[in-house]
């Protein structure tokens, strides 16, 4: 395995650019822009890899790596006192603990944003050039 394999990569359509960009959150700032997703892949992944030698070579501290981080399933939201109460009622009327409605609302939404994704990459399979 490469060290470059232990960083997330990520590939998406960008509406602004109007090419894919990839990135590698928390390695290196900017990314790679161009036409086709598999290979802004493949070039992210040489960058990576030349960043990581870099800064080897430079003795400079390489982040965390992404891949294999354990997640403990816990985190601190700070959320308007407004925004506290409604999810409160929310609760409330769905049945649930504060916890599992703010649970069932990130999930709810993130299948949502998911969705809209896969739309997303299907419409621009059907008209490329919109």
């Amino acid at each position: 395995m490469k060290a470059s394999d232990r960083y997330l990569k990520i590939v998406e359509w960008s509406e602004e650019d109007q090419c894919y960009v990839g990135t590698c959150p928390g390695l290196m700032l900017g990314g790679i822009h161009g036409d086709e997703e598999a290979e802004v892949y493949r070039e992210l992944c040489r960058t990576v890899e030349e960043w990581i030698d870099i800064c080897e070579r430079d003795g400079a501290p390489l982040p965390e790596p992404t891949a294999g981080r354990e997640y403990s399933g816990k985190f601190v939201v700070r959320v308007g006192r407004d925004l506290h109460k409604a999810l409160a009622i929310g609760a409330i009327r769905r049945g649930e603990s504060l916890n599992e409605h703010c649970v069932n609302l990130l999930r709810e939404g993130k299948s949502r944003y998911e969705a809209n994704k896969r739309e997303q990459r299907i419409s621009r399979r059907a008209h490329p050039y919109r």
